[in-house]
């Protein structure tokens, strides 16, 4: 009888599972708190036909738009993880590589939302906004 309580138990124990469903085991997905940029290269013509700058809170990111041939491109401004929940002042700037004429400008204010991508109580908690379309 003490053994066929003691092999279940060794078994969960062995597996780092719980018998109250709490300490559930972490994944070790990285992530950083940022906002993101996302566009279809095809629709702003040939490759790399514009340059793409993304400004939040004061820091910024730029790069070319891209192949017509991806999907999509992405583009990322990193923020501090202890930023926490706050509205941050996002600012796009899309411009023509050819002619150097600015073909988009925008802003708006984007809320940053606590993620966890580990588990609500696993490391690391990150701060995001949903991503900004151009």
């Amino acid at each position: 009888m003490r053994r066929a309580l003691l092999t279940p138990l060794l078994a969960a124990v062995l597996t780092g599972c719980s018998l109250l469903g709490q300490d559930q085991p972490c994944t070790a997905a990285d992530a950083d708190s940022q906002v993101s940029a996302v566009w279809r290269p095809a629709d702003l013509g040939g490759r790399d036909a514009a340059r793409i700058r993304l400004c939040v809170d004061g820091t910024c990111e730029e790069r070319t738009s891209g192949s017509p041939d991806d999907p999509f491109a992405l583009l990322s401004v990193q923020l501090p993880d202890h930023i926490g929940a706050s509205t941050v002042p996002v600012r796009l700037t899309v411009t023509s590589a050819k002619s150097g004429y600015t073909v988009v400008e925008d802003s708006t204010r984007a809320r940053l939302t606590e993620q966890h991508p580990n588990g609500t109580s696993c490391l690391p908690t990150t701060w995001t906004a949903p991503s900004v379309p151009t």
